[in-house]
Parts: C-alpha cells; structure tokens; sequence
C-alpha cells in the first residue's frame, strides 16, 4: 500500500514537471516572436553659452530631456556629439570646422539619436561634470521631421551647479489659488 501511494505521488509530480515544462516552453517561443517596438528619432540640441567672463566650459556636459508621457532621453557627455557652431547673428551661415563646444559667446549644435517623444518635449536638465564653471544662455531640443514636438527655449542665464541635474520642467503645471503648483521629478543616479 506505501508503494502505491508513493508511484501515484511520483506520477503527479512527473506530470506536474511536463505541464509546466511544456508551458515554459510555449511562453519562450512566444517570447523570441515578439515584434521589437521601441523606435529611436533624431533630435538637434542646441545650446547657447553666454558672454560672461568666464562662462566657458570644458567639463562634460550631459542632458535629460523628455516629453509629458514621461518618455525620458538622456545624452551622457554630450560634448563627443558636438556638430557644429552657429553664429547666433547670422544662423544662415554654418561653421562646418569642428571647433570645442560651450566657448564664451557660443551657439552649439549636437545631433542624438532616442527613443522618439509622443509630445512636445517640456523639460530639460543640464547636468555639468567637472572642476570648472559653466554658465549657459539657452538650450532647446529640435525633434527631426517633427518640429511639433519640438521645444521652447528654456533661459538658465546663471552659473550650473555641478554634479546635479539643473534645468526647467514645464510638464506638470496646475494653477492654484497660491500660485503656479509644479510636481517635482525624482531622477535615478546614472
């Protein structure tokens, strides 16, 4: 009687193993078929430095931006993405000669590739990695073959702090009695 109860016992867990195998399985092969659905879009990033003394930079630079659907695109060293200089009175007329971005009195175009925003972009944060100081003018994000999308100029015009994320978030706005409500975004160490 102790044998037959043990070869029941023994089946169900057999047959317990090959239903849950085969199902394991099953789940695989439809995990290898599933169509890939993050796309990546072009964006240009300009970026203003201002005419202060001093307001240049050779630190890394890195930029968070991103739409109110919370899709977030981050550019670490943006620096090695630096395109070319615009100059800011003739925006016509392009300086291809690869010249060190973020000089006094600058306009630097950096091109990115990332995941594609479904919004317009309505914040953006500059985070400057280094010893010395930077002080940028503007900064804004073009979204390529959809200007739409595309954002405002957001002003820093001031000295960044360094090691921390420092920008503008016009996503989450709510007008109160008491002025203008903003929700604070929380960014996860990189």
């Amino acid at each position: 009687m102790g044998t037959n109860r043990t070869s029941k016992f023994a089946f169900w867990v057999v047959f317990a193993l090959v239903i849950c195998g085969s199902s394991l399985a099953q789940e695989d092969d439809h995990s290898i078929n599933l169509p890939a659905t993050k796309e990546n879009c072009g964006y240009t990033i300009i970026i203003q430095t201002t005419c202060a003394n001093g307001a240049e930079t050779s630190n890394n630079v890195s930029i968070r931006f991103g739409d109110i659907k919370s899709n977030d695109i981050v550019v670490k060293h943006l620096n090695s993405k630096h395109m070319r200089q615009v100059d800011p009175l003739q925006p016509d007329v392009y300086d291809e000669k690869l010249k060190k971005p973020f000089q006094v009195c600058t306009v630097d175009e950096f091109r990115v590739t990332g995941p594609c925003v479904k919004s317009p972009v309505c914040y953006l944060y500059l985070k400057s990695m280094g010893n010395d100081k930077w002080r940028p003018g503007l900064a804004q994000v073009r979204v390529s073959g959809a200007s739409h999308l595309s954002s405002t100029e957001f002003y820093f015009r001031r000295y960044l702090p360094q090691h921390v994320w420092h920008g503008k978030d016009r996503c989450d706005r709510e007008v109160t009695p008491f002025g203008i409500k903003r929700k604070r975004k929380f960014f996860p160490r990189l």
